[in-house]
């Protein structure tokens, strides 16, 4: 993999060391005075350390891979670092690329997910541990098919396999898994919780909101269930055109003719 940008760099940038020795009692005084609200310093670093990687999806890169490792790098990619695709840039032929801003590091031939994940352990450092991420990533995915066959207690196994591995990233994405293998299997409780703890890790993650609503429809909580489809939408208009959320839309709609019906 090629990339201009040296390996296990660390999103962090320490600052300059103060010689306060050197310094007057008042000099240090107007530098205490001056020095940043912690909140705000905080703000300023978070800020700082905000990373975005751009995979191409053009029609050379995509034939190399190139959306695979997207979805590698979305299912892997830890707070602070955003993933999104792009048209070409450049190097056609020497792809999968992917750019990373803000520094404009282009990287060539990340075509895998295990180069993917290296890619992401260069920028964050020994935070970012690529074997487990990987590993979590894969059990999220077996579960996710187990879902999708139809056998939702197996799907919970596996994706509390990845969940005990607390991957850098990826976190919500199993939670909200999760949620839906343990509302099929009846633990309405437990599939609220996890829809809940997905939202609080990525709260504009629409998905982790729908599964809310869900475990409260079933739970006939019918407000609740209508705030959080509402939340869902809000962060994702398009949803408006999912037949799923209209099937949700309708489903809800009915209980609550049904419960005015009655009262």
């Amino acid at each position: 993999m090629e990339m201009s940008l040296p390996n296990h760099c660390s999103l962090r940038t320490p600052s300059s060391p103060h010689h306060r020795r050197s310094r007057s009692r008042r000099a240090r005084l107007r530098t205490r005075r001056s020095a940043p609200a912690p909140a705000a310093a905080a703000a300023a670093e978070e800020e700082e350390e905000a990373v975005e990687i751009r995979v191409c999806v053009n029609r050379t890169c995509a034939r190399q891979g190139s959306r695979g490792v997207l979805a590698a790098l979305a299912g892997l990619a830890p707070a602070g670092v955003a993933v999104a695709a792009c048209g070409c840039l450049g190097r056609c032929g020497a792809g999968p690329n992917l750019a990373v801003l803000p520094r404009g590091a282009l990287v060539g031939h990340c075509g895998t997910p295990a180069r993917a994940a290296q890619l992401l352990a260069d920028l964050c450092g020994p935070r970012f541990d690529p074997r487990a991420n990987l590993e979590a990533l894969a059990l999220r995915k077996k579960g996710e098919d187990e879902l999708e066959r139809g056998s939702p207690a197996e799907a919970e196994t596996l994706l509390s396999q990845a969940v005990d591995l607390n991957p850098s990233g990826g976190l919500h994405f199993m939670y909200r898994s999760r949620s839906a293998a343990r509302l099929a299997i009846g633990n309405i409780a437990g599939a609220l919780a996890d829809a809940t703890e997905a939202s609080k890790i990525a709260p504009d993650y629409p998905q982790a909101y729908l599964s809310q609503g869900d475990a409260f429809l079933a739970m006939e909580e019918w407000d609740a269930a209508e705030k959080a489809y509402s939340t869902a939408l809000h962060l994702d208009p398009l949803l408006r055109r999912s037949k799923s959320f209209k099937a949700r839309v309708a489903k809800l709609q009915e209980k609550l003719t049904t419960v005015s019906a009655s009262s």
